[in-house]
This record gives C-alpha cells, sequence and structure tokens, in this order.
C-alpha cells in the first residue's frame, strides 16, 4: 500500500522561492493537490512520478518536475528517492507556456537548487542570499526539456486503454486485439489516439514502455531486465529504442545515475519564453 505523506499547508510563500528537503520511502504518494504558486520537484536521487490530469510526468536523477501554479497533481516513488522541492511565487513566469515540464538539471542548476534548499526560509533578498536566488531563476528559464513526459487522453474510454498499459507495460497484444477490447476498431482507436494525445499509439506505448523501465534501471536492474520487464522482447531492441528517445543507451543512464550530473540522456527540446 503507497504511504499517503503530510504535505505542507502553504497559503503563501515567506520569499520568491521557498525550498524544502525530504527523503522519502520506496511508496511513497503524495495525494492529489495544487498549489497558488509552482513547484519545481528535483529528484536527487530516486525516480519521481508526478501524475496530472493531462499526463505522467518521470524525473530520473538530475531531472526536476516543473508544476505551474494552480495544476492538481499526485507526486509517487517506485523506489526511495531525495526530492528537492522549490516552491515558486506565481508572478515568477520563467516557463512559457505555463505547462507541467521535465527538465534536464545540468551542475550549476543542480548546486543552486542545493545551496538554495538549504537556505533559511526567510532569506534577505537584498542581500547574498537574494542574489543566488536570482541567478537560481535565471538558470531554471534556460533548462531544456528532457522527453520524459506521456500526455492522457482525456476520453475515458481512451483512459482506461492507458491505465491497462500502464499497469502492465509487457502486453504484447497487438493494437486491434486492444482496440476490440476497447470496443471500437483499430483505426477508430488510431485517429482518437492521435488526437487525444498528440502522439499516435505506437508511440505513446513505446514512450510509456521506456519510462516504465526508468524505474527498473534507477532501482539497479540490469538493462536484459528492465527491457524484459518493459515489454521489449530483446535487450538490442529495448538499447535502440532507448538510444533513439533519450540520447543515450540503458547503460551509460544507469552509469550515469551513478557517476553523477553529465552523463545521462540529452535533451529533447526547449521551452521558449518571449523576451
Amino acid at each position: 500500500m503507497p504511504q499517503q505523506r503530510r504535505l505542507p499547508q502553504l497559503d503563501s510563500l515567506p520569499r520568491t522561492v521557498y525550498a524544502r528537503s525530504e527523503s522519502l520511502p520506496a511508496g511513497s504518494l503524495a495525494p492529489a493537490h495544487s498549489h497558488a504558486f509552482g513547484q519545481l520537484s528535483f529528484a536527487g536521487e530516486g525516480v519521481l512520478t508526478v501524475a496530472t490530469p493531462t499526463g505522467s510526468h518521470v524525473a530520473p536523477p538530475r531531472r526536476a518536475v516543473w508544476l505551474p501554479p494552480g495544476l492538481v497533481h499526485e507526486v509517487t516513488t517506485s523506489q526511495p528517492a531525495e526530492m528537492r522541492s522549490l516552491y515558486i511565487r506565481a508572478d515568477q513566469d520563467i516557463f512559457c507556456p505555463p505547462r507541467c515540464l521535465v527538465l534536464t538539471v545540468g551542475p550549476l542548476a543542480r548546486e543552486l537548487i542545493l545551496a538554495a534548499a538549504a537556505l533559511p526560509p526567510e532569506y534577505d533578498e537584498e542581500g547574498p542570499d537574494g542574489r543566488l536566488v536570482a541567478v537560481l531563476l535565471d538558470q531554471l528559464a534556460t533548462l531544456p526539456v528532457a522527453g520524459f513526459s506521456l500526455p492522457w487522453p482525456a476520453d475515458p474510454q481512451l483512459a482506461a486503454v492507458c491505465r491497462a498499459l500502464a499497469a502492465a507495460p509487457d502486453d504484447a497484444r497487438p493494437m486491434e486485439t486492444i482496440a476490440k477490447g476497447a470496443g471500437m476498431t483499430g483505426r477508430t482507436l488510431a485517429r482518437r489516439f492521435q488526437s487525444e494525445t498528440g502522439l499516435s499509439f505506437g508511440k505513446w506505448r513505446r514512450r510509456q514502455r521506456l519510462l516504465a523501465a526508468l524505474a527498473h534501471l534507477e532501482a539497479g536492474a540490469s538493462v536484459t531486465s528492465a527491457g524484459l520487464e518493459s515489454g521489449y522482447e530483446s535487450a538490442s531492441a529495448f538499447v535502440a529504442a532507448f538510444r533513439e528517445a533519450f540520447g543515450s543507451t540503458p547503460g551509460e543512464f544507469a552509469r550515469g545515475r551513478r557517476a553523477g550530473p553529465g552523463a545521462t540522456a540529452q535533451a529533447a527540446g526547449k521551452h521558449p519564453c518571449p523576451s
């Protein structure tokens, strides 16, 4: 059974950025909630999974999930995790458009996040601490977006299909069989999936499997085991799909998990904001 976390009761923030550090056990759950301010959840160790009404967002080590103000979300961990949360006032529009993002955290941003997490709640905004926070916000706005988000359909019929696939990533049934079980044709499922998620059924399924594999790799599973558990028929097929999606092999990802920033998957894009 998931272990529900006690969430902080924050009606307002004492400063522009308010930081919290948490050591989360395996199977922890922060039930669905929202804030009147933004939140950046950084995974120092472990894998954070953030679910929102429109998608699932996975942050392995050296990744962070940005949640804009007002977005309902829940956070789970399959393995023990070290999380740093930065709560940021809503007037700091550092990400445009305001949507949930998974970001790749480089060495400088990582050190700034850790330094901010060590500040007192009412730090001096006019002194060195305030200048550190200003640099942190500038750095966060430049972080590249990683391909660790999985869009979720709003349609209940399609959402039921997604829940079943997420619960069994090694489900090898072809799309036509899955569509028939959901009471529709394969063509209808493909069309509605593209419309609802922006991804084809095949691309959504591949990304879901790869994100499932991240938790296995983070837990120390071998590349072969992580691939098989996630629905790949062979280690070579898993390695090829992982490299195409994340820019590194699963082995490089696992070594980067132990070695620190800079040895992991490359970014998938940027989050452009007007100047």
